[in-house]
């Protein structure tokens, strides 16, 4: 089991570089079952998600390779995961549905898996499919979808990213025109896109609520360096605001971060965008509302790292969760540290300015388990983090060897 030792630290400072986006990989390595031709993915972080992912690619019938930092895929015979039991383990697995669909016209797979932070169905991904003419057939935990696919409109209901990206590569390969109303435009949508246009695909609006994808007849190989992990920067910067610190997020992307970055400068954190990345400097010292909204609304990834800020904070925080409904889990482990924090239901009250101190937690999800290391660095003692279900190396890659560079006493014991 993954245990992390986290002590109170001074302010942190240096120089961090930032890994590439897990949430940009994940449905791009997915993509690359839509051609028999190699791709090549560079600067791929060393995440579990991402090794899951290149397991579930290979029960497809594709061929993965990895070269240092580089994975390079060829999926010259494709078919439905025959590993049914990898599928359930990660959420990012349904991303398969589209590209098989395009490709072969069927996809039988398992409900996928992922952290318990709400119900997250995918019945926007089977409704934008059926749209576009395909059949859904469910017994017990399995889905089986079939058909010739055909361009159509389709309007989504809720601006669901993964039903955004399963709905586009679904329809690269389609004949005719599709449009995608109300589309998610998160820049992990927009870094797909990019991708699949390098690929020969024809794509117009993407990051927009309106997208159009012409349909090819076939796709070439690519390849890509995906964005940079907006939540990795933004957790970072967090910890900086809570230590006073002075570091140089290299890498990292302030347009995908305005949401954040307004909150962390409303608290007094200053945020200097440079030729290299984002430069952070102070603390945050004013509390703060944030409502969790899909991009480029206050994202609820960060939700949890921003309330660890506003425990630090003197004054009465509010926040607002409004994409998953049991999202506050993290609540019951900062109480542990003595945090001052009430949940009503969506509304999480958070009493700032109290100190808090070091105790063992455990982390309940991926964000969860981040927020829980950067408390452990403003509280008082050491604190010991439990993480069983190996949620931080999900999502995170070697968050406690990056603190650590910019002066945290933070590191992994042996699981």
């Amino acid at each position: 089991m993954p245990q992390y030792q986290i002590a109170h630290s001074p302010r942190l400072s240096g120089e961090v570089s930032v890994s590439t986006a897990k949430n940009a990989v994940l449905p791009i390595l997915a993509a690359a079952l839509l051609t028999p031709e190699e791709v090549i993915i560079h600067r791929v972080p060393d995440l579990t998600d991402v090794k899951h992912m290149e397991h579930i690619l290979r029960s497809c019938g594709a061929e993965t390779r990895r070269q240092g930092t580089d994975i390079r895929v060829r999926a010259q015979a494709v078919g439905s995961p025959r590993d049914m039991e990898e599928m359930r383990v990660l959420r990012a697995s349904v991303l398969v549905l589209g590209p098989l669909m395009g490709r072969t016209g069927e996809c039988l797979f398992s409900m996928p898996g992922g952290c318990a932070i709400g119900q997250r169905p995918i019945d926007l991904h089977l409704k934008g499919l059926q749209k576009l003419g395909a059949r859904v057939e469910m017994d017990g935990g399995q889905v089986r979808v079939s058909g010739t696919l055909k361009s159509a409109n389709v309007y989504l209901d809720f601006p669901s990213v993964g039903a955004t990206e399963n709905l586009i590569m679904a329809a690269v390969l389609c004949p005719g025109v599709t449009r995608i109303e109300n589309a998610a435009k998160e820049p992990e949508i927009l870094d797909l896109c990019r991708f699949l246009s390098q690929m020969g695909a024809r794509i117009a609006g993407a990051g927009t609520a309106n997208i159009t994808v012409e349909g090819v007849e076939t796709l070439h190989g690519a390849e890509y360096t995906p964005i940079p992990d907006r939540i990795e920067a933004g957790t970072l910067a967090c910890a900086a605001a809570l230590t006073e610190g002075s570091v140089l997020l290299a890498g990292a992307r302030s347009d995908h971060m305005r949401a954040l970055l307004f909150k962390l400068t409303e608290s007094g954190l200053l945020c200097q965008e440079d030729a290299r990345g984002l430069r952070l400097r102070g603390r945050a010292r004013h509390p703060m509302e944030a409502r969790t909204l899909s991009y480029p609304g206050f994202p609820t990834d960060m939700q949890a790292p921003l309330m660890v800020v506003a425990t630090q904070t003197h004054g009465l925080s509010v926040f607002l969760e409004t994409i998953f409904e049991n999202r506050y889990m993290h609540v019951v482990e900062l109480k542990r540290l003595g945090a001052q924090i009430r949940v009503e239901g969506q509304l999480a009250l958070i009493q700032g300015g109290r100190p808090l101190n070091g105790a063992a937690v455990t982390a309940t999800d991926l964000r969860a388990a981040a927020a829980l290391m950067l408390a452990g660095l403003v509280a008082q003692g050491e604190t010991r983090l439990s993480d069983p279900a190996g949620h931080l190396m999900r999502g995170y890659e070697h968050l406690e060897e990056k603190l650590r560079a910019l002066g945290a006493d933070t590191k992994k014991l042996a699981d």
